[in-house]
């Protein structure tokens, strides 16, 4: 099966994933034939915004109308999608269906490769706002590829007309590698959640608190990007301060509640990181033995709870 150099695409799921790789596709030359979407206001509106798209009425006729389609849909109904779709399994006109999932196994799609069509993943891993600009800010990041070897090159050359940087992975390693991602996504929001709402103890309300913590996680970022992540660990655990280290932590567990449980693990990770500096600091070791202390303590509070 021999793909175009520039495949007509299709795409079911008019969301925001949807909205970035059509607009970024056709910008980049791509045709972009059809979309249908989970109402017909949203495939009319994905449609209006891309050259010569159409807004079809249900998936099947996205199949009908192009040569690679893009499931951009919810993982529970990946696979109930590709169940119901028909292909030209005689292979004269090729086909491929390619699911947008970072978890789903791309075996979800076995039934549409068992009537003739080429199935993949094609994962971007970015934070889609639904906003117009993520066109642009999509360049830089990456996208995840699972393929076989005759779609591969056609995937990858989609996610370079992004700009993006493209990774492939062996498809047991997906759960693992989708949910590792979110320490860079929704963890870190966790995590900003959690000093907002220690904060608002201290009587700062949330937007105050983003104010003062967002340029700080924005540096922190940079710093990272440019002198690697055990280099941009800042605070009394690279300076190796363990006097100030226990005093937080005694600090936190004052709280009660998970509030010390979640600030030693954080700190263990930081530690760790610390200790791959050429020169990790003397105290590393009695900053550690503080932290497990503090840990051995939440969890024979949490075992001593009714």
């Amino acid at each position: 099966m021999t793909f175009p150099a520039l495949p007509r695409l299709g795409f079911i799921g008019a969301g925001r994933l949807a909205r970035c790789l059509a607009v970024g596709f056709a910008r980049a030359g791509y045709p972009v034939a059809a979309v249908a979407g989970r109402s017909a206001q949203s495939a009319q509106r994905l449609a209006q915004a891309v050259p010569q798209c159409r807004a079809v009425a249900d998936a099947q006729s996205v199949v009908d109308a192009s040569e690679l389609v893009f499931l951009a849909v919810p993982d529970d109904s990946i696979g109930t999608i590709a169940n119901n779709l028909r292909f030209d399994a005689q292979g004269e006109r090729p086909v491929a269906l390619v699911h947008c999932s970072g978890a789903t196994s791309v075996d979800v799609l076995a039934p549409a490769q068992a009537r003739g069509a080429l199935i993949g993943g094609f994962h971007p891993l970015y934070l889609f706002s639904g906003e117009r600009v993520d066109v642009e800010r999509i360049a830089g990041c990456s996208v995840t590829i699972e393929a076989p070897a005759e779609l591969t090159p056609v995937l990858e050359n989609l996610a370079r007309s992004l700009g993006c940087e493209v990774l492939s992975l062996p498809g047991e390693h997906r759960m693992l590698y989708h949910g590792s991602a979110h320490y860079a996504a929704s963890f870190a929001l966790a995590a900003l959640s959690e000093a907002v709402d220690i904060w608002r103890k201290l009587g700062f309300n949330e937007d105050q608190s983003l104010r003062a913590l967002l340029p700080m996680l924005s540096g922190t970022i940079e710093t990272a990007r440019g002198k690697g992540l055990s280099n941009a660990v800042a605070g009394p655990v690279s300076r190796g301060d363990a006097a100030l280290l226990a005093r937080q932590l005694s600090a936190f567990e004052a709280l009660g509640g998970d509030h010390a449980a979640l600030y030693a693990l954080l700190t263990r990770r930081a530690l760790s990181l610390v200790r791959r500096r050429a020169q990790p600091p003397a105290t590393i070791d009695a900053m550690t033995d503080a932290v497990e202390a503090t840990l051995e303590r939440a969890l024979a509070r949490s075992a001593s709870a009714p």
